[in-house]
Formats: C-alpha cells, sequence, structure tokens
C-alpha cells in the first residue's frame, strides 16, 4: 500500500513544531508574559519567583523556551539571564498565519 501524497507545504513549516509545542503549555506562556512585563529580560530565580512550580521544572520549561527559539540566555556575573527573543516569535508566527492570507 502506498503512502498517501503529501500535504502541499506542510514540509515547509516542520521547523515551527518547536515553536508550537512550546507555546501549547500554559506555564511557558506565563514566562513569555513575564519577560514581557518586565522589559524582555529577567534573571532564572526571579522568573522562577513567578511561576507556581518548582525550580526543576521553571528550568526545564526554560530550557524548552529556548530550543524553539523563543528565548535567549546569557550570564551576567553568576546569574543566567533570560530574555525574550520577540523578532523569532513574531517571524515564526507570520509563517504560520501567512498560509492563510489570501
Amino acid at each position: 500500500m502506498s503512502s498517501p501524497d503529501p500535504i502541499p507545504g506542510l514540509a515547509d513549516l516542520d521547523h515551527l513544531d518547536a515553536v508550537f509545542a512550546a507555546l501549547s503549555h500554559r506555564t511557558r506562556r506565563a514566562i513569555l508574559v513575564t519577560l514581557l512585563a518586565h522589559g524582555g529580560s529577567r534573571t532564572s530565580g526571579k522568573i522562577a519567583d513567578r511561576m507556581d512550580n518548582s525550580w526543576q521544572t521553571t528550568s526545564r520549561h526554560l530550557r524548552q523556551l529556548e530550543e524553539a527559539g523563543l528565548i535567549t540566555v546569557g550570564l551576567q556575573g553568576r546569574e543566567r539571564i533570560y530574555s525574550l527573543d520577540s523578532d523569532f516569535m513574531l517571524d515564526a508566527l507570520d509563517q504560520w498565519s501567512d498560509r492563510f492570507r489570501p
């Protein structure tokens, strides 16, 4: 039995899977909104203080957001600073929504 014909243009969007997977969880969305509300950057400790999860759980969510490209991480002394990558997020969402524009 042969496999069905591929859906045209679907493979072009595979790179967005990580973005949508990251956005699918309430805690990760809360982290993004927290970053936005605080000028786009926060230390990991200050982010964790705002979440209703353990530090380990928050750390895992931060890692998933970073792997998806939605946030970046840098060091300031011994502190990890997480920053919102608004340009990347908006570009990813535009790539998706552009498919539905006439």
